[in-house]
């Protein structure tokens, strides 16, 4: 399909003006979202994935991203079950784990999450093949869900979360949101109400039925083409690093 004579034509014109052309945009989409191995992936890795988020939440990434090994043993490699039973004793002692960011609330959440983790296993078989099933078309109410039954999920936090683990999700963010507004749709520069988010969901849904693209790409090009205009070198070092989703949305 030629992108070009869709609605989205013009925001994908206008993304490969600012970045240098079509061949350097294709080079900064992310990676194509897989709904089978997003399904397969266990329950462990998921709380992990998660856990990462949270503690990324207000603080340096590269940090994070160093310390992991250390989380991954103190937390007992996120396998939920275990982690369940835990007696306070195991959660007070990580407050003084030097090998981890020693954030108390963040910490028990990890806890939280693997009951949340556990709980809809058994509701769908694991926390991964529900996602999956997930209609992509109505995310929202799946970051709602998160927001609600999930631990310091709400936000960007968990909306990276779904995108980190393999979801095909559009993010919010300022030059994405700039990209719908310029496309007429009237909702504020940072929309927190769920009637905006619904909104610029169903802008996505259309766009998504036209051009056949995932939302992940629909919303990577749709950043690429407002707002800060991040230098294409930068966000690739971002996206090497994991903060691709970060830079332009």
């Amino acid at each position: 399909m030629d992108l070009k004579k869709t609605d989205f034509g013009p925001i994908y014109e206008r993304a490969c003006a600012r970045k240098g052309g079509e061949d350097v945009v294709l080079s900064l989409l992310p990676q194509m979202p897989d709904t089978a191995s997003l399904a397969a992936t266990p329950n462990d890795r998921v709380l992990s994935m998660m856990a990462k988020c949270v503690f990324r939440a207000g603080f340096n990434w590269q940090v994070i991203e160093k310390k992991w090994p250390g989380f991954e043993e103190a937390f007992i490699g996120f396998e939920p079950g275990p982690l369940n039973f835990q007696q306070d004793d195991f959660w007070d002692d990580l407050t003084s784990n030097k090998a981890i960011v020693r954030h108390g609330a963040k910490i028990r959440s990890v806890k939280e999450n693997a009951a949340f983790i556990l709980d809809i296993s058994d509701e769908h078989g694991s926390f991964a093949e529900f996602l999956a099933a997930w209609p992509s078309e109505e995310v929202v109410d799946l970051w709602e869900l998160l927001a609600k039954r999930g631990k310091r999920l709400g936000g960007n936090t968990g909306r990276y979360f779904l995108r980190f683990v393999g979801k095909d999700t559009f993010l919010p963010g300022r030059d994405a949101v700039a990209a719908v507004r310029i496309a007429g749709l009237d909702v504020p520069p940072h929309p927190t109400a769920k009637r905006d988010l619904k909104a610029i969901q169903e802008l996505f849904n259309r766009w998504h039925a036209e051009t056949g693209l995932s939302y992940v790409h629909l919303s990577r090009i749709a950043a690429m083409s407002a707002g800060d205009n991040m230098d294409p070198e930068r966000l690739a070092a971002y996206i090497r690093g994991g903060r691709g989703n970060e830079g332009e949305e």
